[in-house]
C-alpha cells in the first residue's frame, strides 16, 4: 500500500537516548522537551491534513536556549499552517530541515500558499492577518537579532520559505 502524503509525515530527530535522558551520558537539557514538542508540531498538522516532511539533526551541545529555539520554531510551525488551510488538503505541505552549518544552527522551512509572491515592505514582509497580527515575525527576528544570527524569508508563487542561522556552539 502505497503512503498517502497528506496523511503522513516523516520526522527524523537525530538524537541518541543518551542526549534525551538525564540518566544517559550526553544529556541536554532541553532536549527532552524539544522533542516531543516537534512531534506535537507536526502531528498538529497531519491533523489538520498537511503533509510534513523534517529532517533534524541536533548537535550535542547548543548554545541558545530551550525558549529561544522554541518560540522560532512555534512560530514557523504556526504562520506554515494557517497558510497551508488555505490551500486544498491534496497541496497543503510544509517542509523542515535542520542541521549544524559549522558552528550555526541552520533552519528551513518551507510551506505551500494559495497566494501570489507577497510583496515587502522594506525588508520585511507585512503580516497578511490584519491588525494586531504579525507578532511572532517581530518576535523570532529579535531573537535572531539579540543571538547573532541571520534570518531571510523568501515569498514565490505558491510557496513562503523562511531560513535561519544561529550561533549554536
Amino acid at each position: 500500500m502505497k503512503p498517502n502524503p497528506t496523511r503522513s509525515a516523516l520526522l527524523v530527530i537525530d538524537m541518541e537516548n543518551g542526549f534525551v535522558h538525564p540518566e544517559g551520558g550526553h544529556w541536554i537539557r532541553f532536549a527532552q522537551s524539544m522533542v516531543p514538542n516537534c512531534v506535537r508540531a507536526v502531528e498538529l498538522a497531519r491533523a489538520k491534513g498537511i503533509a510534513v516532511s523534517a529532517d533534524a539533526h541536533i548537535p550535542l551541545r547548543l548554545s541558545l536556549s530551550e525558549l529561544d529555539l522554541c518560540c522560532i520554531l512555534g512560530n514557523l510551525f504556526d504562520n506554515a499552517i494557517e497558510a497551508s488551510m488555505l490551500l486544498p488538503p491534496e497541496q497543503r505541505s510544509i517542509r523542515v530541515y535542520m542541521d549544524m552549518k559549522n558552528t550555526q544552527l541552520y533552519i528551513s522551512m518551507t510551506n505551500f500558499t494559495a497566494g501570489k509572491k507577497l510583496p515587502k515592505v522594506g525588508k520585511l514582509f507585512r503580516s497578511t492577518k490584519g491588525a494586531g497580527h504579525g507578532l511572532g515575525l517581530v518576535r523570532m527576528d529579535a531573537i535572531v537579532e539579540r543571538l547573532g544570527g541571520y534570518i531571510s524569508r523568501n515569498s514565490e508563487d505558491g510557496a513562503f520559505t523562511t531560513e535561519i542561522l544561529l550561533p549554536a556552539l
